[in-house]
């Protein structure tokens, strides 16, 4: 049987990551992307526009697909460290997943394979390694973002008791090359190569590799188990060793490391400075939250049931460089 794939956000960091990945292989790859957006037709891939939020758009995505293996792959929506739910956030990430998956369980297709997050995930009061849950709710974790994440999962996991072949992946912090700086980690390694970046601040998170997700998708979509979740994390880095990895690539300049107390003083000033340069800002409220929050994940459960297995972060950083000074995409390094 022929296999298709279908990957919406198919021009953001992760969802164009997929598509180059499935390039090679025997299927056929739609991906969606926003009306406006480029996305230049190749080989086994063809794109289509519309948004997840509106039905109509969509349901070219499955014309002409009978006696196929149908793969849908949703990546779209909002990563938002403002911390509030703000209404076009909330009508993405979760009135578009559910407009998604609803759709998937009416054509009825093989797999429908659900990129969530780690902040999806309640965390441990003990700082305890964290590991899959199967309940989920909007109400046990913080931050807008989070809360769109958690929401959207719980409906996802609702639709597998109706029918849905559905499997859901909680990705950690996604660094990498392919992405633009739309990705903040990959803004905040762009601003320290251009010496945009004012500061450093004390404190961490799980980071891990664009293709490594990007494969534990495929992995999920292939080898998952119906209604189950897996994260797909790597290991906790603090931002300093992120920094001093792309300045043993580059050497760029050092910048201070602020202490917490002193960024969430100064966030306010970070912020008005990425402002003045037409910049979204890197440290907030929420982001200076999540980099002393729990980030114990453990993905064991991806490890051994889908064979996932993350690389080093050095040679992410390695090829995150490269990709940047290549002037790949909207990068700009003059």
């Amino acid at each position: 049987m022929k296999k298709m794939y279908i990957i919406t956000g198919a021009d953001g960091h992760l969802g164009s990551t997929i598509v180059r990945m499935l390039e090679q292989q025997e299927c056929l790859v739609r991906g969606l992307i926003l009306p406006g957006e480029e996305g230049a037709d190749r080989g086994n891939i063809t794109y289509y526009r519309g948004d997840v939020r509106r039905r109509e758009s969509l349901l070219p995505l499955f014309e002409h697909t009978d006696g196929m293996d149908i793969i849908v792959i949703h990546t779209a929506g909002i990563i938002d460290i403002s911390g509030k739910v703000t209404p076009r956030v909330y009508d993405v990430n979760v009135n578009g997943t559910k407009t998604i998956a609803g759709l998937c369980l009416e054509k009825r297709i093989t797999r429908f394979v659900y990129v969530s997050s780690v902040h999806a995930i309640p965390e441990n009061g003990d700082y305890g390694v964290m590991k899959e849950v199967s309940r989920f709710s909007e109400n046990a974790v913080t931050g807008g973002y989070a809360k769109t994440k958690a929401e959207a999962t719980k409906a996802v996991l609702s639709l597998v008791k109706q029918g849905l072949d559905a499997v859901v992946v909680h990705p950690s912090g996604i660094l990498g090359p392919f992405g633009g700086t739309g990705n903040y980690l990959v803004q905040l390694v762009n601003d320290y190569i251009m010496g945009r970046l004012p500061a450093c601040v004390k404190g961490g998170y799980d980071f891990v590799d664009v293709r490594d997700v990007a494969q534990g998708c495929l992995l999920a979509a292939d080898k998952g188990r119906k209604g189950e979740c897996y994260i797909l994390s790597n290991r906790h880095y603090e931002i300093r060793e992120v920094l001093a990895m792309v300045h043993r690539i580059c050497s760029c300049r050092r910048v201070p490391v602020l202490p917490m107390w002193m960024a969430k003083a100064a966030a306010p000033i970070l912020a008005g400075y990425a402002k003045c340069r037409k910049k979204r800002p890197l440290y907030t409220r929420y982001s200076l939250y999540t980099l002393r929050s729990n980030d114990r994940f453990s993905h064991d459960k991806a490890t051994k049931e889908l064979g996932y297995s993350p690389r080093d972060l050095m040679q992410t950083m390695k090829d995150t460089v490269q990709w940047l000074k290549e002037g790949k995409k909207q990068i700009c390094l003059e």
